[in-house]
């Protein structure tokens, strides 16, 4: 008994294609859609490269792109065929390769499925990758002479100013490194070699943080150095003072923006997918409504579709049983060979 049968005439025939034929080029308005998502988001990962441990952030955008592509190259052949349904003398010359382009869309459509889930997977990585990228990216911001580190502190600077945030996990983050480079430094000061000295790495480290990390939405004139040092600002205590820098760390920031935007991507594929199977599931009925036309010479005649001709355990019984089959005939050529080589 074939799975969900369908009796058609030359009227739901027509209308069957001529429905497909749309939702086809409705699909490859889709692949564009992934393209453009998996370019989008290649870009805005690229604007903040430097800020990341490792290129495995690439590998999704670079994923949607190249699905994208394909989805574009299948959709628009599959509109092509169902086109040319239409017309019997057009259709013979595809007949023969349906079968395969349409196993091609349905593992074609299992990769859709598995790229939608990777963007809800990758944060989690991604996580690490941001905060490994950060530390380092927060270590070379004095370097500015340096070739290779001189835009990063530029790049940090826009970041925190950009998504209102401040150091990796907290704003004390900047109370760790030495983040003034050392020509701006007056060595024979007394404040410069006690700092230098307290502790083991001779590191320039100070109670402050960069002015990218100020909130301009703060009444009070930003206090960005000595923020631990009570008597060093009038009516002020940090302890219970409302900060005028930016609490929120940047790694969860940019979490959250491209967390936010990976959520969207990967909802929007799942969708597109359920669109692919649609139209996968249309050309099935194509094909099948055409192949068994009562009256191969009559076109008006009537005729059946299904999307599998025996019930779903039935169809894995016999591709099982295919498969087991290829095994033993493989290992039938291996035994015949060894038995030749024996007797030469």
């Amino acid at each position: 008994m074939a799975l969900m049968l369908v009796k058609f005439d030359l009227k739901k025939r027509v209308k069957l294609a001529q429905t497909v034929w749309f939702m086809y080029w409705f699909a490859v308005m889709a692949g564009v859609l992934v393209f453009s998502m998996g370019l989008f988001f290649k870009i805005e990962l690229r604007k903040r490269s430097e800020l990341m441990d490792n290129n495995e952030s690439h590998i999704l955008p670079n994923l949607l792109i190249f699905m994208g592509l394909i989805a574009c190259g299948i959709n628009a052949f599959g509109g092509k065929v169902c086109y040319d349904s239409l017309d019997p003398t057009k259709f013979v010359k595809w007949k023969p390769m349906l079968k395969t382009f349409l196993v091609f869309c349905v593992v074609f459509n299992a990769l859709l499925i598995v790229t939608a889930l990777m963007c809800f997977v990758m944060k989690i990585p991604l996580q690490f990758t941001l905060s490994e990228g950060l530390k380092n990216g927060m270590r070379y911001y004095k370097d500015t002479d340096t070739p290779g580190r001189c835009y990063m502190k530029r790049t940090l600077d826009l970041m925190q100013m950009e998504f209102r945030c401040c150091g990796n996990d907290h704003y004390r983050d900047w109370f760790e490194i030495q983040w003034v480079s050392n020509r701006y430094l007056d060595f024979s000061a007394k404040e410069v070699k006690d700092r230098l000295g307290s502790n083991v790495d001779g590191q320039y480290l100070m109670d402050g943080v960069p002015f990218s990390c100020c909130n301009p939405s703060s009444p009070r004139p930003c206090i960005q150095m000595q923020m631990t040092n009570n008597s060093a600002h009038y009516s002020y205590d940090h302890y219970t003072e409302e900060l005028n820098v930016w609490k929120r760390g940047c790694r969860e920031a940019l979490l959250s923006y491209y967390g936010g935007m990976m959520n969207t991507i990967g909802a929007l594929v799942f969708l597109i997918t359920l669109l692919e199977v649609a139209v996968t599931v249309g050309l099935q009925y194509v094909d099948t409504s055409l192949s068994t036309l009562a009256n191969p010479e009559d076109p008006e005649s009537e005729s059946e579709g299904w999307i599998l001709e025996k019930t779903v355990k039935e169809t894995f019984t016999d591709i099982m049983a295919k498969m087991k089959a290829t095994g033993k005939g493989g290992k039938v050529e291996e035994g015949g060979e060894e038995g030749v080589a024996t007797v030469s």
